[in-house]
């Protein structure tokens, strides 16, 4: 695999993939972006110094540590890479320039539920993938809270006129984790209790974290509620790997009957790990080792054996397809290797990613020569196929970088990835490490 190179001084850079005998090896990976984003937040909302090791390396949990800078808190990397987050005990000063968002839709929706409350006025910014994506998700619910939440047509940028707000009862009219974190953090700090309705159980690493920083919460089947003026204190913590991130070395030793892969200290939450059940059933033997729990999280040791019998097929639809919103595109890209296919449908989602990822995964797949139904909220990749090299298209998003980099190993012939600089949105390291387990 050669390493990514530049197109051009100012384009986009590509790698090329070429295919390989197996997955061999271990891995320790870095932080999961999700609990980066939150405990980043928090700690630079809380009173104290909180301590965060194994902080995602990712581009966009570091977005939203700039953006805790620029309200107030201080953040400083230690010397064992630890970082050491100083917070604002609860009142966030005035930013001097607009809050840059970057890529990351999670900084942008979760903090302007953190800004709701505040007595100040916000901009938050982003690159162009994040001006496109829909934001009237959180505007409404804040706007009914008391805050003004000003649009530019349904986009970033947003801002964020903060002060005194009111609880809510509030039904999520989209399955969002982003958006019931945003409301939980302004409920956080508003009269009264907040309560968010969910149709279908979302990832509650929102709800863990603020328990950790020092927070009350009741959840109620499909409900969760935060009584308001509640402090939050300083942690000290260490963050499980990202099970998202895991995804990819896991869907690549699925494709090889003699893969042996280990992966150190991952997060186990058992709103991420759905996608253990899925590739058991899919036929990937795998072992969970070291349990162990910090912070409400669970963290093991993933050990996944390839199956010499090949891999059988899938159906991902309603609760499950929200559960696995982040490593669709990869179980649809290897979906071809399987022996009946995989049918995934209620991921409307995936069309107001960092991409249509259900667009680019179809173009991609018939580019490397397989069959594919596109559908509004899904795809149906049928099983049994053989796939060539091809010319791949990121679509600068991340999670399609990486997902056809797994796919191109049980090609004929090696594949180029266009814009394979987007991994660094999450996994800067991906391309490096997965050349490393790649057997060639």
């Amino acid at each position: 695999m050669s390493q990514p190179h530049a197109a051009s001084a100012s384009v986009s850079t590509s790698v090329t993939v070429s295919p390989a005998r197996s997955i061999q090896g271990s891995l320790r990976l870095p932080g999961d972006k999700s609990i980066s984003h939150r405990y980043a937040m928090l700690a630079g909302f809380a009173a104290g110094v909180s301590h965060l090791s194994n902080f995602s390396s990712g581009a966009d949990p570091h977005s939203t540590l700039a953006c805790m800078q620029a309200l107030g808190a201080s953040v400083e990397k230690q010397p064992d890479g630890a970082l050491t987050i100083t917070g604002c005990s609860g009142a966030f000063r005035q930013p001097q320039a607009p809050l840059d968002c970057g890529n990351s839709g999670s900084t942008m929706r979760m903090l302007a539920g953190l800004l709701a409350g505040q007595s100040i006025a916000c901009t938050l910014i982003g690159d162009a993938s994040l001006s496109r994506r829909p934001m009237e998700r959180i505007r409404t619910p804040l706007t009914a809270m008391g805050a003004e939440i000003s649009l530019t047509e349904g986009h970033a940028p947003i801002t964020v006129r903060g002060g005194s707000l009111r609880g809510l009862d509030y039904a999520t009219p989209i399955a969002s984790a982003q958006v019931k974190t945003a409301l939980l953090f302004a409920g956080l700090q508003a009269s009264g209790t907040t309560t968010v309705h969910e149709t279908v159980t979302t990832r509650d690493h929102g709800e863990l974290a603020l328990r950790a920083f020092g927070a009350e919460l009741t959840r109620q089947s499909l409900s969760v509620s935060i009584r308001g003026s509640q402090p939050l204190h300083a942690i000290d913590a260490t963050i499980p790997g990202d099970i998202s991130s895991a995804a990819f070395f896991l869907c690549a030793a699925a494709l090889f009957p003699d893969a042996n892969l280990v992966l150190d200290s991952v997060g186990l939450n058992p709103t991420r790990a759905a996608l253990l059940d899925v590739l058991r059933g899919l036929g990937l033997r795998i072992n969970i080792l070291d349990l162990n729990e910090a912070q409400g999280e669970l963290t093991g040791t993933i050990q996944a054996v390839g199956n010499p019998l090949g891999l059988e097929g899938a159906e991902i639809s309603g609760a499950l397809a929200a559960q696995l919103i982040d490593e669709l595109p990869v179980l649809a890209a290897i979906a071809p290797y399987t022996r009946n296919g995989i049918r995934i449908r209620d991921a409307r989602e995936l069309r107001v990613k960092e991409s249509d990822r259900i667009a680019l995964v179809a173009r991609n797949l018939r580019a490397m020569g397989a069959s594919v139904e596109e559908f509004e909220d899904g795809l149906d990749v049928p099983g049994g196929q053989t796939l060539h090299g091809a010319g791949i298209d990121s679509g600068d998003d991340h999670r399609i970088a990486m997902a056809f980099a797994v796919a191109t190993l049980r090609a004929q012939g090696p594949s180029q990835i266009s814009g394979a600089e987007a991994a660094a949105i999450s996994f800067p390291e991906f391309f490096t490490w997965l050349d490393r387990l790649a057997e060639r």
